[in-house]
């Protein structure tokens, strides 16, 4: 998987986290769509680098967690 950082993550805008992830802001990723591309962050650092990825190591990844493929990653 190849990423790129984002130095400033709060220019990007329509952020969302998982509606698992309650209202506490622990422990969260936040993804945001940029172009082709996934942008991810860490929710207690909004201001924070982000690390994006391309769509195809987004699906991968997201793919991996839908059939446990990570489980043992």
């Amino acid at each position: 998987m190849t990423s790129r950082p984002i130095v400033d993550a709060s220019v990007l805008t329509g952020w969302r986290k998982s509606s698992y992830s309650g209202s506490e802001n622990a422990a969260c990723v936040e993804i945001a769509p940029l172009g082709d591309e996934m942008a991810t962050r860490d929710s207690k650092n909004p201001t924070g680098p982000a690390l994006v990825f391309s769509q195809g190591a987004w699906t991968a990844f997201v793919r991996g967690i839908a059939t446990g493929g990570l489980e043992n990653a």
